[in-house]
């Protein structure tokens, strides 16, 4: 298993696929804070061309807290990435973040082991896919 992320690749267009993810992370808990359409971004910022990539800021409210009540340096690792790209025509790579990766960062064991909980969410909503 990667380390840093959870993976899927699922078929579809992107719209479509990013309102499945999202369903899904919604029925773990999880809401969307944010999108970046990257792509978007790096045509208007620098003039290239990239493949569709959506980045969605996804975030669990109830372990957002928890984590925030332990460690209020946590905020700056929120919300969990949520990643659409684009790797063919009509097939998509899902990349969620795991949180439990992010954690190890502050070095505070007991708050990794509460983020395996939502590890464990985001990796339901991506088999629900």
């Amino acid at each position: 298993m990667n380390p840093i992320n959870l993976k899927k690749t699922v078929a579809g267009d992107l719209e479509g696929v990013i309102a499945r993810l999202t369903e899904a992370l919604k029925g773990q808990g999880f809401g969307i804070l944010t999108r970046i359409d990257f792509h978007s971004k790096m045509k208007e910022k620098l003039g290239k061309d990239l493949p569709p990539v959506v980045i969605l800021g996804a975030c669990n409210p109830a372990l957002a807290f928890e984590a925030y009540t332990r460690a209020p340096d946590v905020t700056s690792l929120l919300p969990c990435n949520a990643v659409v790209r684009e790797i063919a025509p009509s097939q998509y790579s899902i990349e969620l973040a795991k949180p439990s990766s992010m954690m190890e960062i502050l070095g505070d064991q007991e708050l990794t082991d509460m983020a395996c909980e939502a590890d464990d969410r985001l990796l339901k909503a991506l088999e629900a896919l």
